[in-house]
């Protein structure tokens, strides 16, 4: 069975940081790419940044680039979302995702609230 779970997120101050981690099980970890997405209140679930399988190729959103880092752990099954210099846009639920056989699989979410 597929399991998601993301955990790490928090109330920050602007300027902050955060690391985001994403555990995955019941599928082999190192053969799909993996993405976090986020979801703000009352917007639409946007792509953040994406990982090759290996780990060698990542994409970033304009938005986030410079700030944020994409990375896995194959080890671990772990993928990571470090988030550096956070501003009250980047307020959102942060989900993992990855796609297979045209399926989309989702963790719960986690809460990132960047507030003074």
């Amino acid at each position: 069975q597929v399991r998601l779970v993301e955990s790490g997120g928090g109330l920050v101050q602007p300027g902050g940081s955060l690391r985001l981690s994403c555990a995955a099980s019941g599928f082999t970890f190192s053969s799909y790419a993996m993405s976090w997405y986020r979801q703000g209140l009352g917007k639409e679930r946007e792509l953040v940044a994406g990982i090759s399988g290996d780990g060698g190729s990542t994409t970033y959103a304009d938005s986030i680039k410079g700030r944020f880092t994409i990375s896995r752990d194959i080890a671990k099954n772990t993928l990571y979302l470090q988030m550096n210099r956070l501003k009250p846009e980047d307020t959102a639920v942060y989900y993992c995702n990855f796609r297979r056989y045209g399926v989309n699989y989702w963790g719960q979410g986690t809460q990132v609230t960047v507030s003074s």
